[in-house]
């Protein structure tokens, strides 16, 4: 969270009238970095066509990134969310965007813009997190978990890894496509969607705690029977952020 400072109402009343003051947040707020990032001029064409689907001002808020912050972009893809949380932690921050194998897309997207606190790791999935890398602040896993239960990854493993490579009080954000429920990993390879169940049941069993539950990607006109890619609406989507507890080492 950000450094905010507390100023007496009554001297906010003198210095402030009320329609000048109408009470949003002070400039040095979370959402005005947001809002920051989001406008940032180096972001795409294509990223400003996503954004009314995927949401970056909620995406963003979940994760509570910052400057200075330490993240792991696990299974990156294109470098949409990537580049949001480059943006988003700063000169002083560093992102890590790891794939099996980089995606041109994440490739020409550093090649027009380059940013030096974005370091591309090509990685399995069931170890990616960079040698010598620690005390994470944040790991997000957007829309790509359901892949790599079709995949052959050790997703125990992984998760293990994350959990220890993030420092206590560290977050992780996944967010995907939901399959219908009790249907597990079934529908993750003809579908690409994910049985919530299971993603909150491994990542409990990793040692996370679940923290909160957002539902500003949820859709429940979904009857959850179709790949993303074939539907003329949005899927149905959740998103979790889990934490790693204080009492972890």
């Amino acid at each position: 969270m950000f450094r905010t400072i507390c100023i007496p109402v009554c001297l906010l009343a003198m210095w402030f009238p009320a329609a000048v003051f109408p009470g949003d947040k002070p400039p040095t707020s979370e959402d005005a970095l947001y809002e920051r990032v989001i406008a940032n001029p180096i972001r795409t064409a294509e990223d400003r066509q996503a954004d009314p689907g995927r949401h970056p001002m909620d995406f963003l808020t979940l994760t509570s990134v910052g400057p200075g912050m330490k993240v792991l972009d696990v299974a990156a893809g294109g470098g949409y969310t990537t580049q949001l949380l480059a943006l988003a932690v700063g000169d002083q921050g560093t992102v890590w965007a790891q794939a099996d194998k980089l995606r041109p897309g994440l490739v020409h997207r550093l090649e027009l813009h380059p940013q030096k606190n974005i370091i591309t790791v090509s990685r399995p999935y069931d170890d990616p997190v960079p040698e010598g890398v620690s005390g994470l602040d944040l790991v997000t896993i957007i829309m790509n978990y359901h892949d790599l239960a079709y995949q052959p990854v050790d997703r125990n493993l992984m998760n293990q890894r994350l959990f220890k490579a993030l420092k206590p009080g560290g977050h992780l954000v996944l967010i995907d496509h939901a399959a219908k429920t009790g249907t597990g990993t079934h529908d993750s390879k003809t579908l690409h969607r994910i049985d919530e169940s299971v993603v909150r049941d491994e990542l409990l069993h990793a040692g996370f705690m679940l923290e909160t539950e957002s539902r500003y990607l949820r859709n429940p006109g979904d009857v959850r029977d179709q790949p993303f890619f074939r539907m003329s609406e949005p899927s149905d989507k959740f998103a979790l952020r889990f934490v790693k507890p204080f009492s972890s080492q």
